[in-house]
């Protein structure tokens, strides 16, 4: 049984956590296929934009296997299947899988709809967008287990909401609710559990839809100027802003816009 459901259509993947039994909990199998689907869907030039979320109603994902992977990981297990050694054949598989150090310039949005602990959370930090259920619940868990959360959230977290937050949320490990991570900004929105699933494809559509090159820059700036001076990230600005205005997108947007009719958009 595939641990990770991949779909495609009209340019919009959806890659669904699929261990509903495990609160969708990451196993071995789960971060090589998670990371297949990342790679797959960064280099089809007809996909442009991503939802990710977790199949059932109760979990997001819940994080590691504690019982499987983080065994493998320490080495107080051995590996037993094909998962588990190309795992650990290629350690790029894992971070790859949480979007961590893999350079993906088109858009990801969650769509949260149970709980997102430790490196569910930890995933949800490379996510451009992020769309709850009410009965969402986020939280960095690890330091309750004696880990660190080491796939991206002691960089990533303190630049995305305020300090103070930060550091509580990594530092106690205690959940959220869905309204807190609102309030502080992790989160863009709350909608209904019902209306979650169409609420991102909705978001994702009106994304899908606009020049893919354009999109594709905002995102690549915002994160390769991070922490740099102006004086630096204005000249990676330019450099990303040119090469879409020599595109033949940026000649079909305009012409589109002056004959009154909906741009066809090549991604070239």
């Amino acid at each position: 049984m595939p641990s990770i459901l991949y779909q495609k259509h009209n340019g919009i993947a959806t890659i669904t956590m699929n261990r509903p039994e495990k609160h969708n909990a990451m196993n071995a199998q789960m971060l090589v296929e998670l990371s297949r689907a990342w790679l797959d869907f960064r280099d089809d030039i007809d996909m442009r934009v991503a939802v990710l979320t977790g199949a059932g109603d109760r979990a997001f994902c819940a994080g590691a296997d504690l019982g499987s992977l983080l065994p493998l990981l320490t080495r107080s297990r051995s590996a037993q299947d094909e998962w588990d050694e190309e795992l650990l054949a290629d350690k790029s598989i894992q971070m790859r899988a949480v979007l961590r150090g893999f350079d993906l310039y088109k858009p990801v949005i969650a769509a949260i709809n149970g709980f997102a602990l430790a490196g569910g959370s930890e995933i949800l930090g490379a996510c451009d967008l992020r769309i709850a259920a009410p009965q969402a619940t986020l939280g960095l868990t690890e330091v309750k287990r004696g880990l660190a959360p080491g796939g991206g959230s002691m960089v990533r977290l303190a630049r995305q909401i305020p300090l103070a937050k930060a550091m509580e949320i990594l530092l106690t490990g205690e959940p959220m609710s869905a309204e807190e991570a609102h309030r502080i900004g992790l989160v863009n929105e709350i909608t209904t559990a019902d209306g979650l699933q169409k609420r991102a494809h909705d978001i994702a559509r009106l994304v899908a839809d606009n020049a893919p090159l354009a999109v594709q820059a905002c995102k690549e700036v915002v994160l390769r100027t991070s922490g740099l001076r102006y004086e630096d990230a204005y000249k990676i600005e330019d450099e990303v802003a040119l090469r879409v205005l020599r595109s033949k997108d940026a000649v079909e947007g305009p012409k589109a816009f002056i004959e009154k009719r909906t741009p066809k958009f090549t991604s070239t």
